[in-house]
């Protein structure tokens, strides 16, 4: 039980308090693994059942969580109490840093299984993390304060989800598993450890406020258990406040709901051109005035970028479409489509989109916006409507035109091919009425379905579905697209759903992505280090034996095992290795003894202090015992032979086992080849030394010969060559350049500034410049 309240002003260290604290809590998340670890046995079990040909996996794991349950539990409770001490000794331990290990000098390559232990455990966390993240955010402050003062959080907190996961991924870590069931005991653990780990957090939390510790903060508030429903039942902006006044985070602030940047850049010349024209026109409006449009139900800068919108769509149909368009019949007496009629029409696309619709989606020259538009008025058909006798209504002919212009950028710009392309391309219907029901999505950057198509676009463009990752990522974006297709109706609420759910996901797809950055990076300084050794190693023996003739079994020995030694030995222990000293020694020392037997001096006891090195050299190449004793045997004979003028004593090298030695890694496939006749030597120092500032994580653009762009991402600069690595977005290596190399590309046109904007104002962007080209030279 925790001490009376005590009344605490100021922040100090109280080891009482901590100790309370500490009874409280550790015994009892050790207890709730100890739970989840008895439901394991069932549970693999139940696995083992439907684990085909990998069911003795589970039922061999079943037999080691037996024979080392005390060992795992040990673990577990090990590291928090570890975390705990840390902690009020005023020196919090960082989960991170303790699940990554020790650093090590460069990048030591780490078992896949480990790998896939910390991405799953961190994936734990994630989960938890998310669920309790009011009264977790609470417990930071909390026990901060009663531990001196100190900040913490997630990474810090010694009994946040964080510190767990390390603690379960040490508890496994001594077992003899498969890694497949690796994974599967870490996802019991979150499915087993959840529900008590979150009443032990609430628990913590109540005892600490009412021992006193920080009881402004108010009662604890838990996350609405009927978040789903009110999914349903309540509107957009409904939600989105239900949520903020559940501690969930909504990402809707001022700040944020500022205009992106594409629209400021727009608003800007725009303002420009309107007041010249007003100029013009003597008056306080435009010719004729303006219309009304938009902006009455949106006030401030969003109503006024939309009026603005609006008026250009005007200005510019006409350029845009020809006199026969669906959108250009003569108004007469043709009455505009309501809004219900429009949605029916659209919610019957969106059900079953036509052969044409689906043809235009997946053409490069067919305008998507007019093909909607014929395809609304011909559709309306279907629900009794003469189509001769309709028309479109301004504004939800803006809302066509500006979401069929934005997807034919992006699918024009973006790397989407084959079934990315149709996917996103199922989009466009209901983006069409996301537009008619809320304009803020064209200038609000943090809108959910501007959000969500973002992120689809970042998962589809590139993705070949070449790896298993990649094809998880697509089949996840297909069963977005597929829920959001069946369930959108008129309400909003449901993209902010899928988005969150997405974003969750990506989470996940993003630490697989870190793992092949970290893949990349470790295979580019491996090669490095080989091609280092390897030049260094020939470098060496060039130095020694140059132009000069030497006796076929010396010659063939440096050339051949000596040479392999000494880059094993550069590999394994760098230049300054014992064994390279060694090995550089040795080749000196035969040299030397060469020199001798040609001075003709007879008698000397020839490599009598080399065996033990000419041994270790010939045991690299594959040749041991009587065979080694042999190929000495003759090194030695060549000598004497050669001492005493004995030619017959002179003997070759026993045939040696076939050893590759090790080669220089492929010139590296960069997305840019320079071309034939470049002068590679062309370029501005000033970018070369930018590229040597360039932080890890930057962006670049990379543009082939083609025209066509790649992201690439900074991910690891070599300490070696000082080259730069580049990933594209599922962390696989394209690029590996000096910074010399980068410049001239740069000269080339072929590399630049990479803005990421996300997939919908990239989007936008194009589209004002497709209708505006003088607002491209602004950006």
């Amino acid at each position: 039980m925790m001490s009376a309240p005590t009344p605490m002003g100021s922040p100090g260290r109280d080891p009482a308090q901590l100790q309370l604290a500490r009874d409280v809590v550790l015994p009892a998340l050790c207890q709730a693994f100890g739970a989840a670890l008895a439901r394991f046995d069932d549970a693999l079990f139940d696995r083992a059942g439907n684990a085909g040909s990998s069911q003795l996996l589970f039922l061999d794991a079943m037999r080691e969580l037996r024979r080392r349950r005390d060992e795992i539990a040990a673990a577990f409770a090990a590291h928090l109490d570890q975390a705990w001490a840390a902690m009020a000794a005023g020196v919090p331990l960082s989960a991170e840093a303790t699940l990554s290990g020790p650093a090590e000098e460069g990048l030591s390559l780490i078992p896949e299984h480990v790998l896939e232990s910390r991405l799953a455990v961190r994936n734990f966390a994630t989960v938890l993390l998310r669920d309790f993240k009011p009264v977790l955010a609470r417990l930071d402050r909390r026990l901060g304060w009663l531990a001196g003062g100190i900040e913490l959080d997630a990474d810090l907190d010694p009994v946040s989800p964080e510190h767990l996961g390390v603690a379960i991924h040490h508890a496994f870590a001594g077992c003899e598993l498969a890694p497949e069931v690796h994974l599967v005991l870490i996802k019991l653990c979150e499915r087993d450890m959840r529900a008590p780990v979150g009443r032990i957090y609430e628990k913590l939390d109540e005892q600490l406020a009412a021992a006193g510790v920080m009881p402004q903060m108010g009662a604890s508030r838990r996350p609405l258990a009927t978040a789903p429903a009110a999914h349903a039942a309540h509107g957009l902006d409904d939600l989105v406040a239900q949520r903020a006044a559940s501690g969930f985070e909504t990402d809707f602030s001022d700040e944020e709901q500022a205009a992106p940047a594409w629209a400021q850049r727009f608003a800007a010349r725009w303002s420009e051109r309107r007041g010249h024209m007003q100029h013009l026109a003597g008056d306080e409006g435009l010719p004729g005035g303006a219309p009304a449009g938009p902006a009455e139900a949106y006030p401030g800068q969003q109503g006024m970028l939309l009026e603005a919108l609006h008026e250009l769509l005007q200005q510019t149909r006409h350029v845009r479409e020809d006199a026969t368009s669906a959108a250009q019949v003569a108004v007469g007496q043709h009455r505009p489509l309501s809004q219900r009629e429009m949605m029916s029409v659209l919610s019957l696309l969106q059900a079953t989109p036509s052969a044409t619709l689906r043809a235009a989606i997946g053409e490069d020259g067919e305008s998507l916006a007019q093909r909607l538009k014929s395809e609304v008025l011909s559709s309306a058909t279907r629900l009794g409507v003469d189509p001769g006798q309709t028309r479109l209504d301004p504004q939800d002919e803006d809302a066509i035109d500006l979401v069929g212009m934005l997807f034919d950028v992006m699918l024009d710009e973006r790397e989407l091919e084959g079934r990315s392309r149709e996917l996103i391309g199922r989009l466009v219907v209901p983006f069409v009425k996301v537009a008619m029901l809320d304009r803020r999505m064209f200038v609000q950057k943090t809108h959910p379905a501007r959000k969500l198509l973002n992120s689809l676009a970042e998962a589809c463009e590139g993705n070949t579905g070449e790896s298993q990752a990649e094809r998880m990522l697509m089949a996840k974006v297909e069963e977005i697209i597929e829920r959001l297709v069946a369930e959108f109706n008129e309400n909003l609420a449901i993209f902010l759903t899928l988005e969150e759910e997405f974003r969750d996901f990506l989470v996940q797809h993003r630490r697989r992505v870190e793992i092949a950055e970290r893949r990349a990076a470790e295979t580019q300084r491996g090669q490095e280090k080989l091609e280092m050794a390897r030049n260094r190693a020939g470098a060496e023996l060039d130095r020694r034996i140059g132009d000069a003739t030497l006796p076929p079994a010396i010659a063939e020995f440096l050339r051949q095992p000596w040479q392999h030694h000494l880059t094993l030995a550069l590999l394994r222990e760098g230049e300054d290795g014992a064994s390279v000293a060694e090995a550089l020694g040795l080749g000196d020392g035969l040299l030397e003894e060469v020199a001798e037997a040609r001075r003709q001096i007879v008698g000397k006891p020839w490599l009598q202090a080399w065996q033990p090195v000419l041994a270790k050299v010939f045991a690299s190449v594959g040749v041991h015992g009587d065979a080694a004793s042999a190929a000495i045997d003759a090194l030695h004979g060549t000598l004497q032979g050669i001492a005493e003028s004995r030619p017959e004593l002179q003997r070759a090298l026993p045939e040696l086992p076939q050893v590759a030695l090790p080669t220089a890694p492929l010139p590296e496939t960069s997305a840019v080849e320079l071309g034939g006749q470049v002068d590679t030597d062309d370029f501005d120092n000033a970018d070369a030394d930018r590229f040597r500032r360039m932080e890890i994580g930057n962006w670049l653009d990379f543009v082939d010969k083609d025209g066509k762009v790649q992201a690439g991402k900074l991910s690891w600069v070599s300490p070696i060559s000082s080259r730069l690595l580049f990933v594209n977005r599922r962390g696989v290596r394209f690029c590996v350049a000096s910074p010399e190399e980068l410049a001239v590309m740069v000269r080339l046109g072929r590399l630049r500034a990479h803005v990421d904007d996300g997939a919908f104002d990239s989007a936008m962007q194009g589209v004002i410049d497709r209708l505006d080209p003088g607002s491209a030279t602004l950006h």
